[in-house]
Parts: C-alpha cells; structure tokens; sequence
C-alpha cells in the first residue's frame, strides 16, 4: 500500500484509502451491537451443530419439553469462561428443577469441548460453532477490541428460550460473577 501511495503522490492523484478492519468485518456479515438483544420475542433461530463427541444437536431437540438456557462463550480453558461454566455446573440441579437445560457454544472444536467438559466434570452439553454460523444468526459473533487489537470473536451473551422456543430474554457482555443467579431470576419469571 506504501508504494501505491508513493505513486499516486508522484501523478498527483490521491491513493485509495486502506480498508479499516471494521468494514471488512461489516462486509463478512457482522451483525448489529444490538442484534442479539432483538431476538427477545422472537422464535429462536433453528440450528444443528455437533456436541463434543460428535452427536448432532438441534434446537427442536432441546426445547419443547424444557425451558433453554443457552450460552455462548468466547473459548475453551480460557479464566472467565472456565468460572461461567463451572457456575452453571454447580447451579444444574437447580435450573433443571426449574425445568430448564443448559447447553454451552463456543466455535471450539468438539475434541477441545471433550477436554474442557471432562477437565471441569461439565454435567451439560457444549456444541461446536466452528464456523460461527450459530454465534451470527444469534447476534454474537462481533467485533471485539483486546489491548488496541479489533478482531471478530464471541461476545459473551445467555440466552433464554421457552419451551415453544421463544427468545424470552437475552444477557449480553455477560460479566460472570453472578450471572447464574440472573439466569435463575430469568427461569423463575418465566414460571
């Protein structure tokens, strides 16, 4: 780009701005900072994607019979989603009395979800978004900014769908602490 520009200097014209990271984001299909909180309301959008040991997983599955706790989280093994999942694990016997599952997402492989599961005894099941195919439809998949570097990755959200799969309330830029007893409060409104 540097010699573009010294070029167009030499004939006068002006060089072609370089693309931000962010237009290039928006030209990939990056969702709207607010498009997963629009999803309240709203029918879940469908998805089949593969548990970590390789079972297909859908929506239609998981709701009908219980309420969804569903989360999306940014990485495997990583401080905060470690605590995140280990809270639900220590919280299951509560949500599943309120008559809800939870199940994790992450664009982690399903081998990496075996460690993770295993590591930390998960007793929930966490699916496979290697393609972040999911994490857009959901509004998730966004641009992220860590020590001045942008990049696109998961921004930590909890969704809770109904029994008819309905999008009853979305928590994003989750901070973990405390963030079960908010799902619980959620579970509970929803009676």
């Amino acid at each position: 780009m540097a010699t573009t520009r010294k070029i167009a200097k030499k004939v006068g014209k002006k060089a072609p701005a370089k693309a931000s990271k962010k237009s290039t984001a928006a030209k990939k299909g990056a969702p709207a900072p607010s498009a997963s909180r629009a999803l309240e309301g709203k029918k879940a959008p469908a998805f089949q994607l593969a548990d970590a040991d390789g079972k297909t997983v859908a929506l239609k599955d998981l709701v009908g019979k219980r309420n969804l706790v569903l989360y999306f989280y940014p990485k495997d093994m990583t401080p905060g989603c470690t605590i995140e999942a280990c809270s639900f694990r220590d919280n299951d016997a509560a949500i599943r009395a309120m008559g809800a599952q939870i199940v994790g997402i992450s664009a982690d492989s399903s081998a990496s979800h075996v460690k993770f599961r295993d590591k930390h005894s998960l007793n929930f099941p966490l699916l496979s978004d290697p393609d972040n195919k999911v994490t857009r439809a959901y509004g998730v998949y966004k641009m992220k900014s860590l020590y001045g570097r942008e990049f696109m990755g998961i921004e930590r959200t909890t969704v809770v769908i109904d029994k008819s799969g309905v999008v009853r309330k979305v928590f994003a830029k989750v901070k973990v602490n405390g963030h079960t007893e908010e799902v619980i409060d959620a579970l509970k409104a929803l009676g």
